[in-house]
C-alpha cells in the first residue's frame, strides 16, 4: 500500500520535500513507518518518541494500522501555532486584537482577558532578524478548537478565541492572541494561561529563529 507523509520544520529542510510517497505492506502500523523513515531521514531517528504521528489529521499512537491513500504527517515538537474553525484561526496576515476579542465578548462575561505573544529581538543570547512560522493548516485550527473546548469544560460559562500567524514575521509584529472572557476575572485567568501554554505544547505549528548568526528551528516551546 501507499500512504502520503508530510513533512514540516527541519524534517521538511532535511529531506529537500514537503511530501513523500512510501510504500509500505499491508497492515503496516505508524512505527513501522517512523521506522522505515528513519533509515533513510536521521532527524526522525534523532526525533524519536519526540515526533508525533498524525494520520488524516488526527495524532496516533504507534500502534495505530496504516491504510491505502492516508494522510501521514511527521510532527516535530512544536514552538508554540489560512483558514477558520470557530473561533480559532491561523493567518498569513497581521492579527487584529480587537477581532480576536470579538469572537468571544459579551454582556454575560465581566472577566476579558487577551494574551498577545509580539516577536523580540532577542533569543537564547541572541540577536533576532525576523521569525518564519510553519503550520499544518486544518489540524492546527482544529487542535487550537479543542483547547478551548477544554477551556469551555474547566470553567464553566468561559470563552476561548486564539489567533496565530503563520509564514515570514519582522520584530514587534503579533504572532498570537488568546483571548478568554468569563463572568469572573478569576476564570478568566486561569483560562487565558491553560489556553495559550496547551496551544504552546500541542498545536502542530513551528517556529523558525533567524538570527544575526544563524537561524534554526526551536522546539522548546520558548
Amino acid at each position: 500500500m501507499q500512504v502520503t507523509v508530510k513533512l514540516f520544520g527541519g524534517l521538511r529542510e532535511a529531506a529537500g520535500a514537503k511530501e513523500l510517497l512510501v510504500e509500505l505492506p499491508a497492515g503496516a502500523t505508524a512505527s513501522d513507518l517512523r521506522a522505515r523513515l528513519a533509515e533513510d531521514h536521521p532527524p526522525v531517528a534523532e526525533l524519536g518518541p519526540r515526533l508525533r504521528i498524525a494520520v488524516n489529521q488526527a495524532v496516533v499512537a504507534g500502534e495505530a494500522t496504516l491504510a491505502e491513500g492516508d494522510e501521514v504527517a511527521l510532527l516535530p515538537p512544536v514552538s508554540g501555532g489560512d483558514g477558520r474553525t470557530g473561533a480559532c484561526t491561523l493567518s498569513s496576515t497581521p492579527l487584529d486584537v480587537a477581532e480576536v476579542v470579538a469572537r468571544v465578548a459579551g454582556p454575560d462575561c465581566g472577566g476579558l482577558v487577551t494574551f498577545v505573544g509580539a516577536v523580540r529581538d532577542a533569543s537564547r543570547g541572541r540577536s533576532i532578524r525576523h521569525l518564519e512560522y510553519e503550520a499544518y493548516p486544518g489540524m492546527a485550527e482544529r487542535e487550537m478548537q479543542a483547547i478551548a473546548d477544554e477551556a469551555a469544560e474547566r470553567w464553566p460559562g468561559t470563552r476561548v478565541a486564539m489567533a496565530h500567524r503563520s509564514g515570514h514575521l519582522e520584530i514587534g509584529d503579533l504572532a498570537v492572541v488568546v483571548v478568554a472572557a468569563a463572568p469572573h476575572r478569576a476564570e478568566a485567568f486561569e483560562a487565558a494561561r491553560f489556553s495559550i501554554d496547551t496551544l504552546k505544547e500541542r498545536v502542530p505549528i513551528w517556529k523558525k529563529e533567524v538570527a544575526t548568526d544563524g537561524e534554526y528551528w526551536v522546539d522548546d516551546h520558548a
